[in-house]
């Protein structure tokens, strides 16, 4: 059990916003995962894999196949208080799921 979180590199975010942007992109992707699926990550560590992207049309690519595969998957969009401008897409979670089934979506990508 995995759960990947996929990062726009375009945006050039620093360290800090980064991180943020990926804890809530996992989060909510949490919140949208069945009881079930969540005990089993727990159970197995919660292993979370990030991994980056070019920019924004990729961040769908990859949501569009996760969802394809019936996998839980959460886009978030920032607020633009700080950084980026309001509404910009900054990430994409998926899972948590079975690794076979989140590699087949993410297996291309490289780690960030």
């Amino acid at each position: 059990m995995k759960q990947a979180i996929i990062i726009r590199q375009d945006l050039k975010l620093p360290k800090g916003k980064l991180a943020a942007q990926a804890a809530h992109a996992a989060s909510e992707a949490v919140l949208r995962s069945e009881k079930q699926k969540i005990k089993d990550w727990r159970k197995h560590g919660m292993a979370k894999i990030v991994l980056k992207v070019n920019g924004l049309k990729e961040i769908y690519e990859y949501k569009q196949m996760a969802k394809d595969e019936g996998l839980v998957t959460a886009v978030i969009t920032d607020a633009g208080k700080t950084v980026v401008a309001p509404g910009t897409v900054t990430c994409c979670a998926i899972g948590p799921d079975e690794d076979e089934k989140i590699d087949s979506i993410i297996s291309e990508l490289k780690l960030l």
